[in-house]
């Protein structure tokens, strides 16, 4: 079986260097994270003795680009990784670098950037249609530049009016999170609720089906209603509700609904009585196109995204202030009527991708390189 894979490929806009990338995805896994590995193709006769420099850039937007003004920037740039790639100053090579380099003759030089384990995930924030400039969230890009040292700054990306330098090359990778190989609890809560001068209690009971989901996956919401007071529950209604937390903001959380449903099947819900119902939501990005301010995973040119992933942390003490923190919930509401009032749950789930095996993923890029000469 032959399988196409492809390599990735940027020059600098006077051809003289070159990076190859066997992948724009790196895995955080949590406790560890991939290291940014590629090659650099440089044409020696263009230094005249001068060094070539890589950094792995993470860059933050907070606020529009047409809001700025009077050189306020609502942008950070955080230099995760900084080396010197020509004169080589390591020769270690992964198997990847190392194909890379034979197919690529003796200018192929390695790099290898270390991506710091508190960093954020990608996270793009899905901008309104008429919103102009580069849109909110956290990237993250490899750049490669020509330089006397590694304090050269006429190479600064953001610089107003500042065009990229001719020996300057950049290509944005992303940083992502695949599910975990065991799901945590069935989510499960009861809400009861009391009523001034009236006796009895309203009891909401709300579980899922499982803790885990994957993108485009049917959420089954179970409902269970026990009144025992003497009002009426006179509609229902659901939702997935995507919350963004911010991190350089206190109390910079934003909830948005992706999905939701509203029903009077099995309604009223009179006193006495009970009422058992499941109600089933898929949130997508289908479904909220024209959304702003919707998270979405990291974007790359001719990459289909998708609603941002959940984000995992291994201590949430620990929080990168360059981030954003995504969380999803499930919201269940009973309407009572205007002197009734509501009565509300809450369920947390998480929403990610599978993963994929990397050993699999490995061998099958492998067979796939060795056997197509044309990668380039």
């Amino acid at each position: 079986m032959v399988v196409q894979f492809k390599v990735f490929k940027k020059a600098a806009p006077n051809g003289k260097l070159t990076i190859y990338l066997g992948r724009r995805d790196f895995v955080d896994h949590v406790s560890t994270v991939d290291p940014v590995d590629g090659v650099l193709v440089v044409d020696p006769s263009y230094l005249n003795n001068r060094r070539v420099f890589g950094q792995l850039v993470c860059s933050f937007r907070y606020g529009r680009e047409e809001d700025e003004t009077m050189g306020l920037s609502f942008q950070k740039d955080l230099y995760l990784a900084s080396e010197q790639i020509y004169p080589p100053k390591n020769d270690e090579c992964s198997k990847l670098q190392e194909r890379l380099i034979k197919k690529l003759g003796a200018n192929a030089y390695p790099f290898t950037f270390k991506m710091p384990e508190q960093a954020p995930p990608s996270v793009t924030i899905q901008p309104a249609q008429e919103d102009e400039g580069r849109p909110c969230g956290v990237e993250y890009y490899i750049k490669v530049y020509v330089g006397e040292n590694e304090e050269d700054r006429s190479h600064k990306r953001h610089q107003p009016n500042l065009h990229i330098h001719r020996s300057t090359v950049q290509l944005n990778i992303r940083r992502i999170q695949f599910a975990p190989s065991r799901a945590g609890r069935q989510p499960c809560t009861i809400v009861r609720k009391d009523f001034m001068l009236s006796p009895g209690e309203l009891e909401l009971e709300v579980n899922l089906d499982k803790q885990l989901y994957y993108h485009n996956e049917k959420i089954a919401i179970n409902i269970m209603v026990r009144n025992h007071s003497n009002k009426t529950v006179k509609k229902i209604k659901s939702a997935v509700q995507q919350s963004v937390d911010v991190c350089l903001f206190s109390g910079g959380q934003y909830r948005s609904t992706v999905a939701s449903v509203e029903t009077q099947e099995g309604c009223p819900v009179s006193p006495g009585s009970a009422l058992q119902k499941v109600l089933y939501l898929t949130p997508t990005l289908s479904s909220n196109m024209d959304r702003r301010g919707i998270a979405l995973d990291g974007h790359l040119k001719n990459i289909h995204t998708n609603l941002a992933s959940s984000t995992l942390l291994a201590n949430p003490e620990s929080r990168d202030m360059f981030g954003m923190i995504i969380s999803y919930t499930v919201k269940v509401k009973l309407y009572l009527g205007a002197m009734g009032g509501e009565v509300t749950a809450e369920l947390p789930f998480v929403l990610m991708h599978p993963k994929v095996s990397q050993k699999v993923a490995l061998l099958a890029f492998y067979e796939g390189f060795l056997r197509s000469p044309g990668f380039m």
